[in-house]
């Protein structure tokens, strides 16, 4: 705590009193602006300058002295620290936190070093591919599971996955994996396949030996736990679908939807591997429309980085077939089925169709048109508090 403000990096938010106060940085992604903070306060009573600062929270991304003195204006604005009673700015020394400082403040973002630090193991197909996964965390487990644009290790740190990754590993035993072909997993698998994909979870489930662990589906990972949680309905304890589909785009009976997918994956073709082109600004934009443009570029970094060019036109052809609708009336764990209204890389209905056709399944609507909320805008309080609330009852 400082001031009257309190810095709740747990879930990412900025309060003043019990009010969360609403971030729109113009220069960075909101989880680098608490970080600029955090620095700040930690060091309060010392001058820290612009190269320690640049170094410690952007240690692998260009950023001109420009660009972090628009951040720290945008703090102070959040601080309504106009006169610079917070913030100083020292001549030629750069910026002193003169606010006194409570120790709650540097309180981690995680509970513990199992949280902070995850380890790393592999397991293998029974077609023979080595799937890498990651544990972070105490408590119940929770298995997460998004298929491709995953990258087990370099998601960890990175600024767009990491909030809702940490947040999960700080109340949860978080398991994720990268599919076959993704990630640390086998790059040359040669079943690139909706059932490939089932397989590799299946495996998760049988190496890890968990007793009933939740497990969360995002996007083309969804419909591969519903499967999952239809065939083994005592392995699951509850099911968490977000973004999720029963039909891909070539199933979908839309001739516009069907002209979409040929159209992503003609400029897949051409686009994919040179993650500075002007396609993948484009395709991770769809992702994070409200994004900026750090947040975006950072997304076709994790796009390039997760899957070669060949694999990710293999998947993506396999999602736009996947069809799971017959198996939804089957699912009988409980289901939590999350879907940001404005969506653009799965439609709003799409969701809703599969939460009508789930019995029992809960329904939440998102105001947000990000595939997945970020922290600071609205919708990222209502999203976090509903999965803790489901998975906790």
């Amino acid at each position: 705590c400082f001031d009257r403000f309190i810095l709740d990096l747990r879930r990412c938010a900025l309060l003043c009193g019990q009010e969360e106060i609403r971030l729109r940085p113009r220069s960075f992604d909101v989880l680098r602006y608490l970080d600029v903070l955090r620095y700040l306060a930690e060091h309060a009573g010392r001058v820290v300058s612009k190269e320690e600062l640049i170094q410690a929270i952007w240690p692998s991304v260009s950023v001109t002295d420009d660009s972090l003195v628009q951040c720290i204006r945008d703090v102070r604005k959040a601080l309504s620290d106009t006169p610079h009673r917070i913030i100083r700015t020292v001549p030629r020394r750069d910026y002193l936190f003169a606010a006194e400082v409570s120790p709650d403040i540097l309180a981690p973002a995680f509970s513990s070093n199992d949280a902070r630090d995850q380890k790393i193991t592999f397991c293998r197909t029974p077609d023979g591919v080595n799937i890498a996964v990651a544990s972070a965390g105490r408590g119940q487990p929770l298995i997460f599971h998004s298929t491709w644009l995953n990258h087990i290790e370099y998601e960890w740190q990175h600024p767009v996955r990491a909030p809702l990754l940490h947040f999960l590993a700080n109340r949860f035993r978080l398991i994720r994996f990268d599919v076959r072909g993704v990630g640390l997993s086998d790059r040359d698998a040669v079943d690139i396949s909706f059932e490939g994909f089932g397989r590799d979870l299946e495996t998760v489930f049988d190496a890890l030996d968990l007793r009933r662990p939740a497990l969360i589906g995002i996007a083309p990972g969804a419909p591969i736990a519903i499967a999952h949680a239809v065939r083994h309905p005592e392995r699951v304890s509850r099911l968490v679908l977000h973004g999720a589909y029963a039909l891909g785009r070539n199933r979908r009976h839309s001739p516009q939807q069907r002209e979409m997918a040929d159209a992503l994956i003609a400029l897949m073709q051409q686009g994919w591997g040179d993650e500075h082109s002007a396609f993948m600004r484009m395709f991770s934009t769809r992702y994070l429309p409200s994004g900026s443009p750090e947040q975006i570029a950072l997304m076709a970094r994790l796009a390039f980085l997760s899957t070669s060019h060949k694999t990710a036109l293999r998947v993506m052809s396999e999602s736009c077939e996947i069809d799971v609708l017959d198996l939804l009336p089957q699912v009988s764990v409980p289901t939590l089925v999350l879907h940001c209204q404005h969506d653009s890389v799965v439609p709003f209905d799409e969701g809703r169709r599969v939460a009508m056709s789930i019995p029992n399944a809960r329904f939440v609507s998102l105001e947000s048109e990000n595939h997945i909320p970020l922290p600071g805008e609205p919708a990222w309080s209502k999203f976090t508090s509903e999965l803790v609330a489901f998975l906790s009852d």
